[in-house]
């Protein structure tokens, strides 16, 4: 099993996460933020990835540092689950349609992190929740994976499906980039030999 655990505690937040790459979509999250736990869900169940976060943070402040936080923790967990990464397809891209919005992810698991984010949203709230929270989870997970992913909302309207969209188009592609490919064997996906 493809698993790691990554804990990490600042003055500001404290947190644990668990990833099983190989697994059913299972998650037990606890973030003290309830939108911000409902995309989490949405990210293991979708990707198929087990997910176990439990966050403590000082949200008396605001939000971002545990969103933040957590965005850092779960990116080096899925980085060392990932490991060697022989054999992994590496590449996928996906259209997720919700509703009226469609999102659109690309990721490549390169070793090279980087964040094209193409997202707006026309309010600032959806509910407690930041909007922007939603781009600075994405960077702080990219930069930690480092992995590169490309999100871009074609259309949409309601904020809430277009914060999930993003999500769920993220799920999709990590399942499928994080998939072994059995023609590659042992090798590393790449004319370097290595990622």
């Amino acid at each position: 099993m493809r698993s790691a655990t990554i804990q990490r505690k600042t003055r500001e937040t404290e947190i644990s996460a668990t990833v099983s790459i190989d697994g059913t979509g299972v998650s037990q999250i606890s973030t003290g933020i309830g939108f911000f736990d409902h995309m989490l869900d949405q990210l293991a169940r979708h990707s198929l990835i087990d997910i176990e976060i439990v966050a403590k943070g000082d949200l008396h402040i605001d939000f971002h540092h545990t969103v933040e936080d957590t965005g850092i923790t779960l990116g080096k967990a899925l980085r060392q689950a990932l490991g060697d990464l022989k054999g992994i397809t590496r590449y996928a891209d996906v259209h997720l349609p919700m509703d009226e919005t469609l999102t659109r992810a690309a990721i490549d698991i390169s070793g090279r992190p980087f964040l094209v984010f193409r997202t707006e949203f026309s309010r600032e709230k959806i509910g407690g929740f930041d909007t922007q929270l939603v781009r600075e989870f994405f960077q702080a997970f990219t930069m930690n994976a480092g992995i590169t992913l490309h999100i871009e909302t074609l259309y949409g309207i309601n904020e809430h499906h277009i914060a999930e969209s993003c999500f769920k188009a993220v799920a999709r592609a990590l399942k499928a980039a994080t998939a072994l490919d059995t023609r590659q064997g042992d090798r590393v996906p790449s004319t370097k030999g290595a990622l």
